[in-house]
């Protein structure tokens, strides 16, 4: 009797180590051990905010905030709200909005720089629609003013950036297909040798010079920045040089992801950028 006893143990005992196996083999799953292929890398970067980030002076996220990330400084927006962006929340402009944020001292000391900017926004109808600006309270353009001009067209965007340099204004046009009616990445980069390199989506789309701008680049009266109009667009007007002007409207689209480098971007490093924040990263 306890021979067969022992034996029955041994049976059962069997029995249940083939039905642990049995379990185990039914739950693995092979691909919750498959390594995870890692990120791709752009330019050798795989996040954004790794570009060039000790060059970066200023960069708005419009993440339900109009705070410059890099400054803490702030604004207020007028007519104006929050949507969905590139990636997170972005700037919502209307038929009357626009943004108006501190700038800060870096921004002020800029002599060369990079601005990337993204933009979804329909052709100008009314006006010309401007994007960015750095302001000058005195001049009738800002320091820096950057717009798509009147005569724009759903498959041509006249893209105008005005640069002052102690005074004098200087404007560097391109004829750039493919602007509206979805998202667009835009990156200008102006050089101390007056070489200006414009960047859509991540391509080199136009290059030449602002007039006869060359040098380092000298602001004066530097005021707010303005995202959504230009600067005598608002109300009250941001510069003592102009009020409102009947050729220039309010962004009615949105904007996201604004930076500002005091450096010139590499092509490698535009491309980067561009293919990085596409990805949300």
């Amino acid at each position: 009797m306890k021979r067969n006893h022992n034996i029955l143990i041994a049976v059962l005992t069997g029995l249940a180590i083939v039905f642990t196996i049995s379990a185990c083999q039914k739950s693995f799953d092979p691909k919750s051990y498959a390594p995870k292929k890692p990120a791709p890398t752009f330019g050798g970067y795989s996040s954004s905010s790794q570009i060039e980030a000790d060059s970066l002076v200023a960069y708005w996220n419009f993440s339900n905030t109009l705070t410059d990330s890099i400054s803490k400084l702030t604004g207020t927006a007028t007519n104006s709200s929050f949507a969905a962006g590139i990636f997170g929340p972005a700037y919502q402009g209307s038929l009357t909005g626009y943004a108006v944020c501190k700038s800060s001292p870096a921004l002020a000391a800029l002599q060369k720089f990079t601005a990337s900017v993204w933009v979804n926004t329909t052709p100008p109808t009314t006006g010309l629609l401007d994007y960015f600006t750095l302001s000058n309270t005195v001049n009738f353009w800002g320091n820096v003013e950057m717009f798509f001009d009147n005569g724009s067209t759903n498959t041509d965007a006249h893209v105008r950036i005005h640069l002052s340099q102690s005074g004098t204004d200087n404007t560097f046009a391109a004829e750039v297909p493919g602007c509206f009616n979805g998202w667009v990445n835009l990156i200008f980069s102006y050089d101390v040798t007056g070489a200006c390199t414009l960047y859509m989506n991540g391509k080199s789309v136009a290059t030449g010079k602002a007039g006869t701008l060359t040098g380092p680049l000298v602001f004066q009266n530097v005021g707010n920045v303005v995202f959504g109009c230009t600067q005598f667009t608002t109300v009250p007007s941001q510069t003592a040089g102009s009020g409102a002007q009947p050729w220039a409207a309010n962004l009615p689209g949105k904007i996201d992801q604004v930076r500002v480098y005091n450096k010139v971007l590499s092509a490698n490093e535009a491309s980067a950028l561009y293919n990085l924040e596409n990805l949300g990263r």
